[in-house]
């Protein structure tokens, strides 16, 4: 058993201008697998980078045990490595091919350092992770997003770290290599820290834990286990929240009546001194003794109303810790015979590949339909997309009709400028958009106070997607066509449930990348197209 460990104690992280991220984190990871949650711009990436050394705490102690591997939400690759490059084996594939023709050099040696089965790890490892067919000599550019995080988890894994940390691992994965990482978890002999919102995956953790505006919360059990307790934890802070409603309108109601009371009093005293014929300094005596008395009275209640009254806000802070975030899209209307794409005979060559099969492709979208697009990493979804927003041309075919009202969301979230801020950011894309109405959809996306003064590529993932969605929905005119490709990587899943709500809304046309199949039948889509391996389009009614 692995003696890896991370361990922290009053860790406190803020930013180099005194914007506190983590606050008061005390936690011990062992060997076991842990679900890192919460809420985007919450902090868990910064929690990830402070426990792999790219960041260094503000003050607390933060220990870590083992050799360790970290991969990233976003992975910096260069397109133009192959595959050996990005698994970081080139220079011992050489040492090893020179050794084994006797060419080897004593430094061949040193650098292989016994090392002499790589070639087999490296066909198991990329077996593991559904790459088993891509030779090492493939440049990355001809692979998917899917395969290209895929391939980059896979560098990791031949690491053979202790304590492997993982950031949302399966944005842009299909299902059938979300249950290979899944697999690969499982039998993980170290310390495995997973940030996601992927619930399969969390359900597949030893341990939850939470990151919240007052610490950290640990769950035993996976995705459900945590859902179970979180919902009695609601419900328990839901009967506290109605108890203190009760004890600050109790409170309420005794200040009130004993105000009433000491104005009886004081009325009566005031009457019975002026009929006892007593001095009127005697009498200024006692209504003034009178007068202190109801006081005192007044002061002992309204400070146990507002006891009562800082508790229940307090509990309800912690209830509702996080504003939804607000998706509500432009009115847009598209009539039920408008043809807004048409394309036919569409291939697009990758080298040696042709995508979209023998005949190539053939696709309508006409009125306000919802198009279901799946199919596994690799077989050309991205690609369609880009040919519907107009940012690709097609090999072969003929596009004989394109979408001038159309709003594409890419996998890598191109467009705005990661240097400039989600306010600069709107004013660009949508310069006759009043700064005000800017401000107010800024704030509805979670974004307040410096946050929205930030530039965009200090923000987390899913505030990021936030923000580049803005962009392209609240264009004008408003988009008639939505192509969103896998919209969900990197939101939270409060933030998934409010796009989910905006989009049934959406009255246009929309195609939708996902492999989040919770997501896409909330939707409703009225057509599922599936991309096979067999690069042969399958229509079917959903």
């Amino acid at each position: 058993m692995s003696d890896a460990h991370i361990r922290a104690s009053d860790l406190f992280f803020s930013w180099p201008d005194g914007t506190p991220v983590l606050a008061d984190l005390t936690f011990a990871f062992g060997p076991s697998r842990i679900g890192l949650m919460a809420p985007n711009g919450a902090g868990k990436s910064t929690l990830l980078r402070l426990i792999a050394g790219e960041l260094r705490p503000t003050s607390g102690l933060l220990e870590v045990r083992g050799a360790l591997a970290y991969l990233p939400q976003g992975i910096a690759l260069d397109m133009r490595s192959p595959v050996a490059s990005v698994l970081g084996i080139e220079s011992r594939l050489a040492a090893l091919d020179a050794v084994a023709e006797g060419r080897g050099e004593p430094a061949d040696f040193e650098l292989l350092d016994g090392e002499w089965d790589l070639r087999e790890r490296v066909a198991i490892t990329l077996e593991q992770v559904g790459l088993a067919d891509v030779p090492l000599h493939r440049r990355l550019a001809s692979l998917s997003g899917g395969e290209a995080t895929s391939l980059a988890l896979a560098a990791k894994l031949l690491q053979r770290p202790d304590i492997l940390l993982l950031d949302e691992p399966t944005n842009h994965l299909d299902r059938a290599r979300r249950q290979r990482l899944g697999e690969v978890l499982a039998t993980w002999p170290g310390c495995v820290v997973v940030a996601s919102h992927d619930r399969e995956l969390l359900d597949g953790m030893d341990r939850i834990v939470e990151l919240r505006s007052s610490g950290i919360g640990v769950f035993g059990g996976g995705f459900e286990a945590y859902q179970r307790a979180v919902e009695i934890e609601r419900q328990a802070t839901e009967q506290r929240l109605r108890r203190l409603q009760g004890e600050v309108e109790r409170e309420r109601r005794e200040r009130q009546q004993a105000h009433e009371r000491a104005e009886r009093r004081m009325g009566n005293a005031a009457k019975n001194l002026a009929k006892s014929g007593l001095p009127r300094i005697v009498a200024g005596n006692r209504m003034r003794t009178a007068q202190a008395s109801a006081g005192k009275a007044r002061n002992v209640h309204g400070a146990r109303l507002e006891d009562a009254a800082a508790r229940l806000r307090e509990a309800a802070r912690s209830f509702h810790d996080i504003d939804p975030v607000d998706f509500s899209l432009p009115a847009t209307r598209v009539a039920s015979d408008q043809l807004l794409f048409s394309g036919n005979g569409i291939r697009v060559h990758r080298g040696r590949r042709r995508l979209f099969g023998e005949h190539g492709l053939s696709l309508a979208i006409r009125g306000p339909e919802r198009i279901a697009l799946t199919g596994s990493n690799g077989v050309g979804k991205t690609t369609l997309l880009k040919i519907i927003a107009g940012a690709l041309r097609p090999d072969e075919g003929v596009i004989e009709k394109d979408c001038s009202r159309a709003a594409y969301l890419s996998q890598r979230l191109e467009g705005p400028d990661p240097s400039l801020s989600a306010l600069d950011n709107l004013a660009r894309s949508i310069p006759d958009m009043p700064r005000s109405e800017r401000s107010q959809l800024v704030a509805r996306l979670q974004l307040r106070g410096d946050r929205m003064h930030l530039p965009l590529g200090s923000l987390s993932g899913g505030e990021r997607v936030r923000v580049v969605l803005a962009c392209l929905l609240h264009a004008r005119p408003a988009p008639q066509l939505l192509l969103l490709d896998e919209p969900t990587n990197h939101l939270d899943l409060d933030a998934v449930r409010q796009l989910e709500h905006a989009l049934a809304a959406y009255a246009g046309a929309m195609v939708v990348v996902s492999h989040d199949e919770a997501f896409l039948q909330a939707l409703v889509p009225t057509r599922r197209l599936e991309l096979t391996a067999g690069e042969i389009l399958r229509r079917g009614r959903a």
